[in-house]
């Protein structure tokens, strides 16, 4: 896999869920046909609470007028999981990877998922696991990072939500991935600070491509 090299593409911030998932798709049909290497999105969404393809609605605490007071959009999107949330101050990743071509199983790929975030929340100097009870990055029992991804033709879409200087209060309007007995956390509450995001991004491009043994990195072109 070494002479492999995987592109990122840094979308900034405030950007629109439909419009990614567009962009997703298409990028997802073009490594399917090999017209593109393997590309890492990188950004912070609007405000907006997604449901996966399990996702029982009545997760959603919110009604469509609290909804519309808070400014959160709510999707159904085709990601596995339940729901989660995506704001400003959370960073977004979304690996539009080839698993066939290395022999990667899809379980393999999203543990490699938590681990470039144990990682990457280890730079920052917090101790980040594992919960048997959901996947997902989590400092005891608060989820810093949320996983959901999909594979088809052996290409995946959608990613991880890293929390953090998210807004924590806008997790309010949801049960969290489906669990009524956990919380949710973020690198700047368990730091006590504002962590820059830049310095956050390029954490988490040099943990994915450890992980996962990309030869080099290099940014979106075209």
């Amino acid at each position: 896999m070494s002479a492999r090299v995987l592109s990122v593409r840094d979308l900034g911030g405030d950007a629109a869920y439909d419009e990614v998932l567009v962009l997703q798709e298409r990028l997802h049909d073009q490594r399917a046909a090999d017209e593109i290497p393997d590309t890492l999105l990188l950004l912070e969404h609007k405000p907006v609470y997604t449901l996966g393809r399990s996702a029982d609605r009545s997760h959603v605490l919110f009604s469509d007028e609290a909804l519309r007071q808070a400014g959160i959009e709510r999707v159904e999107t085709s990601r596995g999981g339940d729901v989660t949330y995506h704001g400003p101050g959370q960073l977004v990743g979304y690996p539009i990877v080839h698993l066939g071509e290395d022999g990667l199983k899809v379980l393999e790929f999203v543990t490699g998922l938590e681990e470039t975030l144990i990682r990457t929340a280890a730079e920052f100097g917090v101790k980040a696991g594992r919960d048997s009870r959901n996947r997902g990055v989590w400092v005891g029992n608060d989820k810093l990072a949320a996983l959901g991804i999909r594979v088809s033709h052996q290409v995946s879409m959608h990613g991880f939500a890293l929390n953090v200087n998210t807004r924590l209060d806008d997790y309010r309007g949801i049960v969290a991935c489906g669990l009524r007995d956990a919380g949710v956390t973020s690198l700047a509450h368990l730091l006590g600070r504002d962590v820059p995001m830049a310095d956050v991004k390029a954490a988490v491009v040099r943990a994915f491509q450890s992980v996962f043994g990309y030869g080099k990195t290099v940014p979106h072109v075209g």
